[in-house]
């Protein structure tokens, strides 16, 4: 059912578990141009470690690579010049954004985009709430409309 999506979000990856058909398929899904988003999760909540080890099981060769400002899926659409505007709603210290890419090689596309140490979908859940300020829910959507723009496009 995942290949009916170009783009799939998925959250709390710390928790994540598959079964070997599950891996297989997200593998086939991936390889064939499917595009995911990993967002809400830090290593006070379900850490780095076993989201990796899954990883591993669905992209062996896969290599994760911390992104900066200057790559192109914080351009996709709106302009995001720096990554420290960025906000946070309870993660403490800075975002960390990483990526797997086709083949490994930069110049290709995408395949897995990393929200670690952050909770950006939790400003597009509570933006209507008044529970942060109305810029920071701006720039957490800015960040989805990148994304969603980059996976439908890549």
């Amino acid at each position: 059912d995942l290949c009916r999506y170009p783009v799939a979000y998925m959250a709390e990856p710390g928790f994540l578990t598959l079964t070997d058909g599950e891996v297989a398929a997200f593998r086939t899904y991936l390889l064939k141009g499917g595009f995911v988003i990993f967002d809400d999760f830090a290593e006070r909540r379900g850490g780095w470690d076993n989201f990796e080890a899954q990883m591993r099981r669905v992209l062996p060769e896969g290599r994760f690579v911390d992104l900066d400002a200057s790559n192109p899926i914080f351009h996709a659409f709106f302009e995001i010049p720096n990554l420290d505007i960025i906000p946070q709603y309870y993660d403490t210290g800075k975002p960390i954004f990483r990526g797997i890419y086709e083949n490994n090689d930069p110049t290709k596309r995408l395949l897995v985009m990393v929200n670690f140490n952050t909770d950006i979908s939790e400003f597009w859940e509570f933006s209507d709430t008044g529970l942060k300020p109305i810029d920071e829910s701006n720039e957490a959507y800015k960040l989805g409309v990148n994304y969603i723009i980059y996976g439908m496009t890549h």
